[in-house]
């Protein structure tokens, strides 16, 4: 176990309610030890359970994590084809453990590009843990910020409704996380810093955070550093506070 997963953690004044984290890194995690970029993206499947479990501990209710983009298949074949083994594989032994620790697990994005027997897992994963309640974890496979926006206006296109009646409540109706509140926070690991077309409309407001340590060494000290940062972060949405 990990000395930080032990670690006393003084309380914080402000938890965000929703965190989005861009999981980033893997590869060059991978390169930094001399192995291959598929070894890179197994540690950072093997990683959350560990920041899952973070989570529940510091009190996150909701967190979203971009596990593979639209854009994510013009990557080479062979890498392409391990990170869907890689999630067979996830929904295969972690989903259950999961289940027992209370876990909600949400998919976000399309199914359709996916084989049928993926297809099925990922629903037999939402269906078994749809009442739990100490944490809600959306998993971002196939997902694009712009993608759901164009879904979204062409559903409402389709259901005939005049242009008065499009608002900004109606929209958000038609995304993958309409039940959900909007993004309080942002977490990208690995030092980069950049959107990614991850939860754009969702994230209008969200603090970011950039962790500076790729993906699989985000631990729960990195995720306690993010939320003490957010904590004290002064959250206008446009507008001034009275002084």
């Amino acid at each position: 176990m990990n000395n930080n997963d032990q670690q006393t953690y003084a309380p914080l004044p402000t938890i965000p309610v929703h965190v989005g984290i861009i999981m980033d890194g893997n590869g060059r995690w991978a390169r930094a030890r001399a192995l291959p970029r598929l070894a890179g993206h197994r540690a950072g499947v093997e990683n959350l359970r560990r920041v899952l479990r973070a989570a529940v501990e510091l009190g996150v209710p909701i967190v979203t994590l971009y596990a593979f983009s639209t854009e994510n298949w013009r990557r080479p074949k062979k890498e392409v084809r391990g990170l869907l083994n890689l999630l067979r594989e996830a929904l295969k032994n972690e989903v259950d453990e999961l289940h027992k620790n209370g876990v909600q697990l949400r998919h976000i994005g399309s199914l359709d590009p996916l084989s049928e027997d993926l297809k099925e897992q990922i629903h037999a994963a939402v269906e078994l843990t749809k009442n739990n309640d100490q944490l809600i974890a959306n998993i971002a496979f196939n997902y694009g910020g712009r993608q759901e926006i164009v879904n979204a206006v062409q559903q409402i296109v389709k259901a005939g409704y005049a242009p008065e009646e499009i608002n900004e409540d109606l929209i958000s109706e038609h995304f993958y996380t309409a039940s959900l509140p909007d993004l309080d926070l942002i977490i990208r690991t690995s030092g980069e810093m950049r959107v990614s077309n991850f939860l754009i409309w969702q994230g209008a407001y969200a603090e970011y955070y950039i962790a500076p340590v790729f993906w699989p060494d985000f631990d729960k000290n990195e995720f306690y550093k993010a939320l003490l940062e957010y904590s004290q972060r002064d959250r206008r949405f446009g507008g001034l506070h009275s002084e």
